[in-house]
């Protein structure tokens, strides 16, 4: 096999790291929106709820998460079935459990980013927005959301170029991703530096492009700010 083959090679698998990632933010986003809700609901056993999970997801190693999650969850579905009467198990997927891993642990992250974001915003606009009879899912998509992408968008990035480098302990569940293959070849030719280089060029690659969009969309949703804030 050619030294090209091994490049292209991790080439492909990194459009592998691409896909988890988005995935992975997906989950995470989602689980962030839930989490800040649940915090700011003002519901005991939600904000419990929410305070216990991202105080034990923040303090637990992201490796060890992952391996509990797929080892200690291939067990536990197995035997759930296996209680339910199916005999045959079943292997839990490493891109599925990579992609729910990863976005459950920086759901845990959102969640504060989110709750401060929204904590940002001032409570009387909301107030007003009730009492022109907007509903508070109304309220939320044309009042509240588009001012807390604003407030989220920095921590929102921080935790976003964070979850992509994450992405490199799935290689250590067999996800062919580009870090599983730039191992790989490196073991092939014995060549570590020159392909962990590679990789980790394309890392750097993903992660600028991931800034100068997200700066793109601060910019559009800052527009006016500073003169607002001025007056």
């Amino acid at each position: 096999m050619l030294m090209n083959d091994y490049y292209l090679a991790i080439l492909h698998g990194s459009l592998l790291t691409v896909g988890v990632s988005l995935a992975s933010l997906a989950v995470a986003t989602l689980l962030g929106l839930v989490g800040a809700a649940a915090k700011l609901s003002g519901n005991r056993p939600l904000v419990w709820g929410a305070s216990v999970y991202t105080t034990i997801v923040r303090g637990v190693p992201e490796l060890l998460m992952m391996l509990l999650v797929f080892y200690g969850g291939a067990i536990g579905l197995n035997n759930l079935l296996e209680w339910l009467g199916y005999e045959e198990g079943i292997d839990l997927d490493p891109f599925v459990a990579g992609v729910l891993t990863i976005g459950f642990i920086y759901g845990a992250y959102m969640t504060e980013t989110f709750r401060g974001a929204i904590l940002a915003i001032p409570r009387g606009q909301m107030e007003a927005a009730w009492a022109f009879g907007m509903g508070r899912f109304q309220t939320f998509v044309r009042i509240t959301l588009p001012q807390m992408v604003r407030y989220a968008l920095p921590s929102f990035t921080n935790n976003w170029l964070v979850l992509i480098k994450a992405t490199a302990l799935v290689s250590l569940i067999g996800l062919h991703d580009m870090t599983y293959l730039a191992k790989q070849s490196s073991a092939a030719v014995r060549e570590p530096f020159a392909f962990f280089m590679f990789a980790a060029g394309l890392y750097l690659m993903f992660t600028s492009l991931s800034l100068w969009a997200l700066r793109l969309v601060s910019a559009r949703y800052s527009l006016g700010a500073d003169k607002v804030q001025l007056l």
